[in-house]
């Protein structure tokens, strides 16, 4: 693999380039195209990254907030079901797409990094014939606009091997520095301050997404005795919208309920092993951490969070329990144990680090910069 330095060497002499990233809507698309973002300037301090987003995803928040100009661009929703706005949705591709083309040409885009979702698609048609294209696919299963750009993309990354996107290679999911770089054990002892838990347990971290979901909810605390009998602590993201009231047990380790994470570094540095959705970026980053994983994908969609748990599950870094199957005697048979198996965590977070999205964001870069000078 090239050393990044040699490539930043290489490119010096090259005019500085224009790297657009589309990838808006939710945080699986946008914070790939942040990672990948900052990788780029890393590697080239003197490109410039322009995002494309749309007013109503949260890159409004997220991406000026990383330091990054953002044009936005009108939406192109993909109706699920046969309706009236299907009919109209030429005319919106249309003027998508041209306002679009308006931007790449403005900001003097040399290449379009595309992730998926709503600004993917306006953004690989524009610059269809006109900017080389790059695509990256987070999910086993590609999406539309993904397969609609990679049709014409210069070259095509994806997160795991098996996406059904030709001439694909896999490189893994871009991701924060700050999540890549993370050292848990030099951490640990201020992560778990932080939170109040007990600083020498086992803990397990409990998250379903940034909402919460009800029965990861009720299964977790419905064992809330059963984690206390066995010494382990936990830390219990539930969600803003929600409450949780969980008993407590004098003398053990605390259950601490938390509306939202704030500090998911913190969060990861304070735990032994995760209970938590499959989302791509999710996935991606429990195995960059190297924390052993319980995923419960989503009982929605068409089956992706399962898939994208199955590298981790295949290697020995990760459980997998069906949403209809997790009951609290299910987490009391299945997860207080493993939690309170140091050779097995030790084992299972071995392997879930080998699974390689430490350097995806850079490895990223690199093909974005070659494109980008051809």
């Amino acid at each position: 693999m090239t050393d990044p330095a040699v490539g930043a060497d290489r490119a010096v002499d090259q005019a500085a380039p224009t790297v657009v990233v589309a990838g808006g809507g939710t945080a699986g698309h946008i914070e790939p195209a942040l990672a990948l973002a900052d990788a780029v300037k890393r590697l080239r301090p003197d490109a410039k990254v322009v995002a494309l987003g749309t007013a109503r995803g949260l890159e409004t928040k997220l991406v000026p907030e990383r330091g990054y100009p953002l044009e936005l661009i009108p939406p192109v929703p993909m109706p699920r079901k046969p309706t009236p706005e299907l009919l109209r949705l030429p005319l919106k591709v249309r003027d998508s797409v041209k306002k679009t083309r308006e931007v790449l040409d403005r900001v003097g885009a040399d290449v379009v990094v595309g992730f998926g979702g709503y600004v993917a698609l306006p953004a690989y048609l524009a610059a269809r014939g006109r900017v080389p294209i790059v695509v990256h696919e987070a999910n086993k299963t590609a999406g539309l606009a993904n397969k609609v750009g990679a049709r014409f993309a210069k070259r095509v990354a994806v997160a795991v091997p098996g996406t059904p996107l030709a001439n694909a290679e896999v490189v893994g999911i871009p991701l924060r520095r700050s999540i890549t770089s993370l050292d848990r054990a030099a951490l640990r002892a201020e992560a778990r301050a932080h939170f109040g838990l007990d600083p020498d347990a086992p803990t397990l971290l409990v998250f379903g997404g940034s909402q919460g979901a009800a029965s990861i909810n009720t299964a977790i605390s419905g064992a809330a005795k059963d984690f206390a009998d066995a010494g382990i602590g936990v830390l219990h993201a539930h969600g803003p919208k929600n409450t949780l009231v969980v008993q407590e047990f004098p003398d053990k380790p605390a259950y601490v309920p938390v509306p939202y994470l704030e500090r998911m570094d913190l969060a990861y540095a304070a735990a032994d092993a995760v209970l938590c959705r499959s989302g791509a970026m999710t996935a991606a980053e429990v195995s960059a951490v190297g924390l052993p994983a319980i995923f419960v994908p989503l009982p929605h969609g068409n089956g992706e969070q399962g898939l994208n748990a199955k590298p981790a599950v295949d290697a020995g870094a990760a459980l997998l329990v069906e949403d209809a199957d997790l009951t609290a005697g299910k987490v009391a048979e299945l997860v207080v144990p493993l939690v309170a198996d140091a050779a097995r965590v030790a084992e299972m977070s071995a392997a879930a680090v080998g699974l390689g999205h430490r350097e995806a964001d850079e490895v990223l870069a690199r093909i974005v910069l070659e494109a980008a000078a051809k």
